[in-house]
């Protein structure tokens, strides 16, 4: 397949709520979306960068530079054989995962689709729903984060995962499982504690938790490796997985019994589904997280954790969750079970809807 024509668009989204993380508050998500050409297709992909370098180093704004300057000129007007031929393109440039996550994921949007297969069925999943759970994020006060629990589990969503921060965590805890004793919980760090936290982070065992998600740094896996060995909940990474070689890592320190899986942090789905096979041979459980994707990585995501080693309830929750509307439809919706559905068309099986696309975008350039 010859890539003919590549768009690079950059587009922001108003969030239903604000989402607050021990980051800080995002109230507007902006989305770089890559558009790839070929034989009268076209796939989709969407970089999970965000304004600033706070998950990551990498930012909309050094994706676009990346993608522009050193990632597309690899792969325009090039004959590429499949997704495999495409990532030997891109593995002499270093890091800049998400960037080339981009790119990788509309690679295999467009081959899925002039193969005439969902992309779900091409990278080896075999569900036709996958598991859903929603992520709430650092509220005001106690009471508000109660009610949204609440509301989200009569929605139906089966798993809550919290954010939690120092000063934000063993007492939000306390009312939480005071009101909800029975529900599957779990919790998310995003790297705000150090080891000193070790007497307060042992007192999480007594929450009755799915996992502890990335208490300490996005390049540790050390500290982990203590904490986990203190700890009798899992602790799951995220931030510090950023390629397979660091999952092995990370497996042979005991850093972790759960690994979070994201596409856009280990440079594409293929690097994903290399380490979702080796965990599966480890017999250790994987998840798929979510980055506030429009519904064009969400659909990416859905095909992902259609893989069978992912059998924990995933990030990946209704388009309405986060958006008023979607940019892709039919948007995705919550089934009564607590499960989104995957896809049945070609590629990632939902329409971008081009109206919309265009309204939300700040910048766009075309290269052929």
């Amino acid at each position: 397949m010859r890539l003919e024509r590549a768009e690079l668009r950059l587009i922001e989204l108003r969030l239903v709520q604000p989402f607050e993380t021990s980051f800080g508050r995002e109230e507007k998500r902006p989305a770089l979306i890559v558009a790839l050409y070929s034989e009268g297709a076209v796939g989709w992909g969407e970089c999970v960068a965000s304004s600033g370098p706070w998950y990551s180093s990498e930012t909309v704004t050094t994706a676009w530079h990346v993608l522009e300057e050193f990632l597309l000129p690899r792969v325009l007007r090039q004959e590429l054989a499949g997704p495999a031929a495409l990532w030997e393109r891109l593995r002499p440039i270093r890091g800049h995962n998400m960037a080339k996550a981009a790119l990788e994921m509309a690679f295999w949007d467009l081959w899925a689709k002039l193969e005439g297969v969902p992309l779900a069925r091409l990278l080896g999943g075999a569900k036709e729903r996958v598991q859903s759970g929603v992520s709430l994020g650092i509220k005001g006060t106690v009471p508000e984060l109660l009610e949204e629990i609440a509301r989200r589990l009569e929605e139906g969503y089966p798993r809550i995962k919290l954010k939690i921060k120092p000063g934000w965590d063993l007492k939000v805890l306390e009312q939480v499982r005071a009101q909800f004793p029975e529900i599957r919980l779990q919790v998310d760090a995003n790297a705000a504690y150090t080891i000193a936290d070790l007497p307060l982070l042992r007192q999480l065992d007594r929450f009755g938790l799915l996992m502890v998600e990335q208490p300490f740094a996005y390049d540790d896996l050390v500290d982990h490796a203590a904490l986990q060995r203190d700890l009798a909940t899992p602790i799951c990474l995220d931030e510090s997985i950023p390629s397979l070689n660091a999952a092995r890592a990370a497996l042979e320190l005991g850093s972790c019994k759960v690994i979070n899986i994201k596409p856009g942090r280990v440079g594409g789905l293929s690097q994903a589904v290399a380490i979702h096979g080796y965990c599966r041979e480890k017999g250790v459980p994987v998840w798929c997280g979510g980055m506030l994707e429009t519904g064009i990585g969400r659909a990416h995501n859905v095909a992902l954790a259609s893989l069978p080693g992912f059998s924990l309830p995933n990030d990946i929750s209704a388009s309405k969750r986060y958006w008023e509307h979607d940019i892709i439809e039919p948007e995705f919706e919550l089934n009564e079970d607590g499960t989104i559905s995957v896809p049945k068309g070609p590629g990632i099986g939902v329409e971008v809807l081009q109206a919309r696309l265009e309204a939300a975008t700040i910048r766009m350039r075309s290269y052929d």
